[in-house]
């Protein structure tokens, strides 16, 4: 059986992950007992007749008080029963706390924590604590700051596609410091030493995809440098993860605006890692979301 767990924050996207996680096929159940997973778990593979083969499970902070703490013991006691084929996929959904805010306001929902001696502000602080154990603990990590819910929809589907014990996945993701470093990075590079297109009139309105800036940039001393640095960590760690267990890396590439040098070292960074890794995928945070649907489609028909 695949077992894949759902957790994050209140408003980070729970919910959602679910819904396709049940498009594709999967027994969902929300906000389980930690303590009754591997009994369910035990249950739907032994008397389900084989019915259910994919499992999704909801975890928050409404938990049982101290069962969040236990989150890796239950993780054990899955492996020790032999419940699930191959690793279980833990996802933790998270987004900025000024956008958690806003999401609550808009939607005038009310915190699940929250009461008249706990603020919001307080109850979503409060939440991250009650968390930790969980986050700690996740396979995969999704930023939902800057993601409307068709985007969050999308990119789970990316990301989990043909999930079936297929290895590490590594996602190349460019970003702009100036709109926060993404909360699901794994490892994190700044790239904004290099020569910045911007500054050049005819390049500014280009992208780190477009031809006329790889042009600019190909060649030049830094840029070499600091590309041959970053693919030698990447090929001398990477490996490690791997034989750790973890299914998912986020590798994010940042530069003050996200359109020009990170989203070209991303661009090669992946081309080269797609030679090494079976399954690498690429996002672009910052760039106009139809120009990086249409690079998403793109890669997806190559691959």
């Amino acid at each position: 059986m695949q077992l894949v767990i759902v957790s994050g924050r209140s408003g980070s996207g729970k919910t959602t992950a679910l819904h396709v996680l049940e498009d594709m096929g999967y027994y969902c159940v929300d906000n389980l007992p930690l303590t009754l997973l591997p009994e369910l778990a035990d249950t739907l593979k032994n008397r389900s007749g084989g019915a259910v083969t994919h499992l999704a499970i909801g975890v928050d902070a409404r938990n049982v008080p101290g069962d969040l703490e236990s989150f890796r013991n239950v993780l054990d006691e899955m492996t020790l029963r032999d419940v699930t084929s191959g690793s279980t996929v833990t996802i933790y959904l998270d987004a900025r706390d000024d956008v958690l805010l806003a999401r609550f306001s808009a939607t005038r929902r009310r915190h699940p924590l929250s009461s008249k001696s706990c603020s919001l502000q307080e109850a979503i602080e409060l939440e991250k604590n009650l968390l930790d154990p969980v986050s700690a603990a996740a396979t995969l990590r999704i930023d939902t700051s800057s993601l409307n819910v068709h985007e969050l929809r999308e990119q789970l589907r990316h990301r989990l596609e043909g999930h079936a014990d297929t290895g590490l996945t590594v996602l190349f993701e460019s970003f702009a410091f100036k709109q926060g470093v993404p909360l699901d990075a794994d490892l994190v590079f700044d790239v904004r030493c290099l020569p910045n297109p911007h500054w050049h009139a005819s390049l500014r309105a280009k992208t780190g995809r477009d031809n006329e800036v790889h042009e600019f940039l190909n060649g030049d001393a830094l840029v070499e440098s600091l590309y041959m640095d970053i693919a030698g960590f990447l090929l001398k760690w990477l490996p490690e993860f791997r034989e750790n267990d973890r299914s998912y890396v986020t590798v994010a590439i940042g530069c003050t605006g996200g359109q020009h040098r990170s989203v070209y070292m991303v661009e090669r960074l992946s081309a080269r890692f797609r030679e090494e890794f079976p399954h690498v995928q690429v996002r672009h945070r910052d760039l106009p979301a139809q120009d990086d649907r249409a690079h998403t489609t793109n890669r997806t028909q190559e691959q």
